[in-house]
């Protein structure tokens, strides 16, 4: 993996609005990106009806319920949930500062992807706040286990994943996806993969209160005989799921705070999954280091070259 501009921290150049609607509570949700100042990581503030305001930072630290989605806080007047596909497109396009600030409890699920966060983020633009960068570099295995599922991280000259998912459906299968993360690669292969389910699940859901937003606009709907409802169909042929899938474990690893570099492979994985391996590997002060890129001229260094600097003074996972 090389490294140019992206060796510095950056946010956007102007702030940017969107608005749509949360896929559990099925209200209308604004939600604006603001600019901020480097070493400010990523910030959620969530306004309420009574003028005040919430405040969570991005980080592992801060992860509650991961049963559906994952949330930010651990009390649910004081959360902020469905974070995962944003902070996958903030993580991919390399934006390491900045304040999303959200008129209620959950973050818009626009169309179930990434792709309009990203979208928006190219509207205003990248600024680079010259300031350098630091990265969680894996320097051995961790691996948790969870019944038949599994994950681990192990070390990789490079930011990469491995997702494999197996479903007792015909449709899906198992399909696995592969590859190194970059801006380009996420934008053509992974932002627009869509949040997926089974009709057959949907009832319970709406029961229980959640999925109230759902609808064939912002999900991939499986039929009780394992065909597509959408009339779109499929935006990748037959892997969409995988390529949610990773979707989902990018942005759930954007809570380490800080952009890592490592391989990360998952088998029958979540959110809960993806949310234990990411602390079991910062739990574990000799699996990884901190590292930025060396003091040199050249606008383009490897991964391989970076070098370690001291950790207590680095903590982007505390909350």
């Amino acid at each position: 993996m090389t490294i140019g501009l992206l060796g510095f921290q950056t946010t956007i150049a102007n702030s940017v609005q969107l608005k749509g609607i949360g896929v559990h509570s099925g209200n209308p949700v604004s939600m604006t990106f603001q600019p901020a100042e480097a070493g400010t990581g990523i910030v959620f503030s969530r306004q309420h009806e009574n003028g005040n305001t919430t405040e969570l930072k991005a980080v592992s630290a801060n992860v509650g319920n991961t049963d559906l989605c994952t949330v930010l806080g651990r009390s649910l007047p004081q959360s902020i949930s469905t974070v995962e596909h944003v902070m996958a497109g903030i993580y991919a396009m390399g934006i390491d500062n900045l304040i999303v600030e959200v008129d209620g409890p959950e973050v818009p699920i626009m169309d179930g992807s990434s792709m309009p966060f990203i979208e928006a983020i190219e509207s205003v633009g990248i600024t680079n706040l010259g300031v350098k960068r630091r990265y969680i570099r894996v320097v051995k295995p961790v691996r948790i286990e969870a019944s038949a599922s599994w994950a681990e991280f192990r070390p990789y000259d490079g930011t990469r994943f491995e997702v494999e998912i197996d479903f007792d459906t015909p449709l899906i299968g198992r399909q696995i996806w592969k590859g190194d993360l970059t801006p380009e690669t996420f934008k053509n292969e992974l932002s627009r993969a869509r949040t997926f389910g089974f009709m057959r699940d949907v009832e319970r859901l709406w029961a229980a209160g959640y999925a109230l937003g759902s609808s064939l606009e912002n999900s991939v709907v499986i039929s009780d005989d394992s065909t597509v409802i959408n009339m779109e169909g499929l935006r990748y042929a037959k892997d969409e799921f995988v390529r949610h899938k990773t979707l989902d474990a990018v942005g759930d690893l954007a809570l380490a705070g800080a952009q890592f570099i490592g391989c990360y492979r998952s088998y029958r994985g979540g959110h809960k999954v993806n949310a234990n391996a990411l602390k079991a590997l910062l739990s574990d002060p000799t699996a990884y280091e901190i590292v930025e890129a060396p003091a040199v001229r050249s606008p383009v260094v490897r991964a391989r070259e970076f070098v370690p600097v001291q950790q207590l003074e680095f903590a982007p996972w505390s909350a």
